[in-house]
């Protein structure tokens, strides 16, 4: 039988142990002590790495940093006519149902509808997404959460190009759809 010598390291790899040696915090107080090597000129930087605080079973655990209690940013607009709106008091001037439809269908039927509400001169469209469907065999790993047009389409609201043209977005009152569907203000034509 035959006995294999162990393979050498090769420079590069020997720097980088080095690294994780010089880094790692010894479980014995008697860490044996490495020799010093002159370091390759082509050594591969390393990017910092996340490092935890050390934490001890039974320890509290640091505060962390204060988290200021801001208020919502006021709306953009009217905050009269803001409040009505939220109320259900003002009546949608248009409307699209959204709901069945997957985002590929739903986006260019969104982007037609706005674009023709605000060159009619509408203020405020309704959009309803749905609640979303929840799937009863959706125990995975992974669960997906539902209502995925509801969580898109005040995305798309809120970016260009539709942004030029939405004034505000918010989720609409019970008697127009609650969480199902979005109130969208719209800019005045000029």
């Amino acid at each position: 039988m035959t006995r294999k010598t162990p393979k050498r390291l090769s420079a590069e790899d020997e720097a980088l142990w080095r690294k994780v040696v010089e880094n790692a915090t010894p479980m014995a107080k008697n860490r044996p002590k490495l020799k010093p090597v002159d370091k390759p000129h082509h050594e591969p930087e390393l990017r910092s790495v996340f490092t935890p605080q050390a934490f001890s079973v039974g320890e509290r655990s640091q505060p962390r940093h204060q988290i200021q209690n801001t208020a919502p940013p006021p709306p953009a607009m009217d905050r009269k006519a803001f409040n009505r709106m939220k109320r259900g008091k003002l009546k949608p001037e248009g409307r699209i149902d959204l709901h069945g439809m997957t985002l590929a269908e739903a986006q260019p039927r969104l982007m037609k509808f706005i674009h023709s509400a605000h060159a009619d001169g509408k203020r405020l469209v309704l959009v309803i997404t749905g609640k979303g469907r929840t799937k009863p065999d959706d125990d995975g790993p992974i669960p997906s959460r539902p209502g995925v047009l509801r969580r898109q389409v005040p995305d798309w609201l809120t970016r260009p190009p539709l942004a030029s043209l939405v004034l505000e977005v918010i989720p609409a009152n019970l008697r127009h759809g609650g969480d199902g569907a979005f109130y969208v203000y719209l800019r005045r034509t000029r």
